[in-house]
């Protein structure tokens, strides 16, 4: 009762998964990812154990397509699953069994698997393919757009609900204590995967580090907008009497809106945090 796509970028070594689907908090249920053993969704009356028990068998090394066959085999339902796995090495494999709900299919290549069921038609799985094959940018923003492609293009035929993003690579947590690089989830809502697209963009901003392009020094017009716009927002007195007021407000306002990987050297400030800022 979902559309996915899990999928690998050799050159990062990131490894995820998207998904959508009129089903509360699908983000719960289909996506599994381990850094460099491979990503896997279990969808249409899913049985979770695809998920953790597909990536431990991948960790031994098992080639995709015997990791599937080893957990069908042990499957009495295996005509109502639905699963997409891809490893740590960019090999895939997708299936779909006899009785998942049309439409119900599936499409899978170098790097990257593609599934649905309950689909308007094929086309969704298509287009998601094309997509993430043509797209630019990072694993996150390639699965991101094929999951809104193919949402444009039908999606799921019940309407929608929730979709979710998981994308892991090795110490890729804040803080670099596990492999969680991006975990975003909308449970219920009217328009998830634009939502999500959103929330990703939310990420990026919070958590990618500060490119040196993008470090510019507080001083000239620049000093005296972010002095307007901190007054603005509460944090600072308009009226200043010494230039470290605006240095001590400027660290502030990034300790009060989380931007810790944004801050830069005293008298220094990403643009991005500005721009930021400036639609606030």
């Amino acid at each position: 009762m979902t559309f996915s796509i899990v999928g690998f970028d050799p050159e990062t070594k990131e490894l995820g998964v998207a998904v959508a689907s009129k089903f509360l908090s699908v983000g719960a249920v289909v996506p599994f990812a381990k850094a460099g053993v491979g990503a896997i969704a279990t969808q249409s009356w899913a049985n979770l154990d695809y998920g953790k028990h597909g990536l431990e068998l991948l960790e031994t090394g098992m080639a995709p397509e015997k990791v599937l066959e080893e957990l069908l085999q042990n499957d009495d339902s295996i005509a109502l699953r639905q699963v997409g796995m891809v490893d740590g090495k960019g090999k895939s494999i997708t299936f779909t069994g006899a009785d998942c709900y049309n439409w119900a299919g599936g499409v899978a290549g170098e790097n990257f698997a593609v599934q649905g069921n309950i689909l308007v038609d094929e086309q969704t799985v298509e287009v998601m393919k094309s997509t993430f094959l043509q797209a630019q940018g990072s694993l996150a923003e390639r699965l991101l757009a094929a999951l809104l492609a193919g949402d444009v293009a039908g999606g799921d035929s019940r309407g929608k609900q929730s979709a979710a993003l998981l994308i892991v690579k090795e110490n890729g947590s804040y803080g670099g204590y596990n492999d969680k690089f991006i975990d975003l989830r909308v449970d219920d809502h009217g328009d998830p995967v634009r939502e999500l697209v959103r929330l990703l963009k939310m990420h990026r901003l919070y958590f990618e580090v500060t490119t040196s392009e993008d470090v510019v020094a507080v001083e000239g017009e620049l000093a005296s907008e972010l002095q307007n716009l901190l007054y603005e927002n509460g944090h600072l007195e308009r009226e200043l009497t010494d230039r470290e007021d605006l240095l001590d407000a400027v660290q502030s306002y990034h300790l009060i809106q989380n931007f810790d990987e944004r801050i830069q050297p005293r008298g220094m400030i990403d643009r991005k945090v500005v721009e930021f800022m400036r639609i606030k």
